[in-house]
């Protein structure tokens, strides 16, 4: 550097007179500047190109038994379903629930007026009676009818008229005990109770209003759904069916269906499955339109998470469990159709490596071919990277603590 200003200072002497030496002297000072900048940055760009290594963190696969399992989305259903209709007609005296009780089988709902149905009772109960009467006079009229028959007294046709009008007070006493039942259930009905246990809808009619019973017309109340255990219903396509039914038969479970086919369940904000149940229910036919069949998971929900009419993400075991190596999806990369992962060797060197993916296992992968469980994977950081590049490697956490 020197050397250079002085070549400088030497020419200018040369070239310029003494009038301009301050001048030179100022051009000499400027130039000198510009040199030891322009060395001082050469040299900084070239330190930051040694020392410039990529931060990667890198982790050992985890090696584990897994199975495998077909995911399906369904519907959650209640296991019981019950519309609450009005069976008698007549005024709504009462409501006797909040909307969303949780209600037992028998309680108590909605009281409609009972005045003009213990009314019809008690003039079915008086008929009644006056059948029973009309019973016994009429026996004892066939008891005297026979005797006198027997002492030739009266006529074979008076004898059969007194018998068949013994005859016919029995019925009259069967008609009017039926309607004395017809009645006592009516005045029964006034009060709509409970058929299953389950949480209750909001009442659809309030009091005050007039309700018609019975029929197609019959007016809804509310609802009242079961909620443990819950059902969902998935639809699974031919293949996959045929699968279960063969690993279920190798296995020694029985049939699909049974209590020892395990089912899982994830809802719209989970990302596992954390809910364990089982198959009760394959339909026995096919339906030809989509080529699918339904299966039925029954699952427990004792704090009531699960509510009928959620959608459902259902999963089957399709496979026993097995030894396998997994990695996180993150450290797969994509290369056109073919998928690949970045080792880091002994000397920090990262290596490109093809591999076979397998099934997805939480939020991991199968590694079939192209690792080994002692080898050490780039986790983060893969996009800037190349083969054969040095890294600057961080170990890290096992993935098997994040699955």
């Amino acid at each position: 550097m020197k050397k250079e200003i002085h070549k400088l200072a030497v020419i200018h002497r040369l070239s310029l007179p003494g009038r301009s030496m301050q001048r030179t002297r100022n051009t000499l000072m400027v130039a000198a500047a510009l040199i030891a900048m322009i060395g001082c940055g050469n040299h900084d760009d070239s330190a930051s190109k040694q020392g410039a290594l990529p931060n990667v963190k890198i982790a050992q696969p985890l090696s584990q038994e897994v199975s495998e399992w077909d995911e399906y989305t369904g519907r959650i259903e209640a296991v019981n379903s019950v519309d609450i209709r009005a069976r008698v007609s007549g005024y709504l005296e009462k409501v006797n629930f909040k909307a969303g009780d949780k209600v037992r089988k028998g309680d108590l709902l909605f009281q409609i007026d009972p005045k003009p149905f213990t009314a019809q009772l008690n003039y079915a109960e008086a008929e009644l009676e006056r059948a029973k009467s009309k019973h016994e006079l009429a026996k004892n009229d066939l008891a005297r009818a026979e005797r006198l028959f027997r002492a030739k007294a009266i006529s074979e046709e008076e004898h059969d008229a007194r018998s068949k009008g013994l005859r016919e007070a029995v019925a009259a006493v069967q008609s009017a005990d039926a309607n004395v039942y017809t009645a006592r259930l009516n005045l029964e009905f006034t009060q709509v109770r409970s058929p299953i246990d389950g949480r209750i809808g909001r009442e659809l009619i309030t009091a005050g209003n007039v309700v018609n019973g019975g029929g197609g017309d019959a007016t809804l109340l509310t609802f009242i759904v079961s909620t443990d255990p819950v059902y969902v219903y998935v639809d699974a396509d031919e293949r996959s069916v045929l699968k279960y039914r063969r690993q279920a038969q190798q296995g020694g479970r029985g049939s699909l269906g049974d209590e020892q086919t395990p089912v899982e369940l994830a809802v719209a904000d989970e990302l596992s499955f954390p809910h364990q149940g089982h198959l009760d229910y394959i339909s026995p036919r096919e339906d030809a339109a989509t080529g699918t069949l339904t299966l039925r998971g029954v699952f427990p929900n004792p704090d009531e998470l699960l509510s009928p009419g959620f959608f459902a993400r259902m999963r089957v075991r399709q496979s026993a469990p097995y030894p396998a190596i997994l990695l996180p999806d993150r450290a797969i990369g994509t290369d056109q159709a073919q998928r690949f992962i970045w080792v880091v060797n002994q000397e920090n060197q990262v290596e490109y490596r093809k591999v076979e993916l397998g099934a997805h296992i939480g939020q991991s992968r199968v590694i079939t071919q192209g690792l080994k469980p002692e080898e050490w994977a780039v986790i983060e950081g893969i996009q800037k990277l190349k083969p054969g590049l040095k890294v600057n490697p961080e170990r890290i956490t096992p993935v098997g603590s994040k699955l």
